[in-house]
């Protein structure tokens, strides 16, 4: 009896084992499916990809620290622009 009892509890935990790896195989096909599906809606709706957010926005940053870096320079040239024109009319 006991022997048959031992028997009967090795099966169960061999049947309990293999479902575990089936529900793990069904579970990593769910997600892969899932994330395909993901990444084909992201596609269609035209999403950018966090690289290209990225690149863009640095670039987008770069530009603005010239643009400012530019429109200082174009104070201090017109500011000598205006000296200028201020020792030009005052010496006549």
């Amino acid at each position: 009896m006991t022997q048959t009892t031992n028997r009967l509890f090795d099966d169960f935990a061999k049947l309990m084992t293999d479902a575990a790896g089936a529900a793990d195989g069904l579970k990593k096909e769910t997600e892969a499916l899932f994330r395909a599906q993901a990444e084909k809606f992201l596609r269609e709706m035209s999403v950018v990809t966090r690289e290209d957010f990225e690149a863009v926005r640095e670039m987008a940053q770069k530009a603005r620290q010239e643009n400012e870096a530019l429109a200082a320079r174009v104070l201090a040239l017109e500011a000598q622009v205006a000296q200028l024109s201020l020792q030009g009319t005052s010496t006549v």
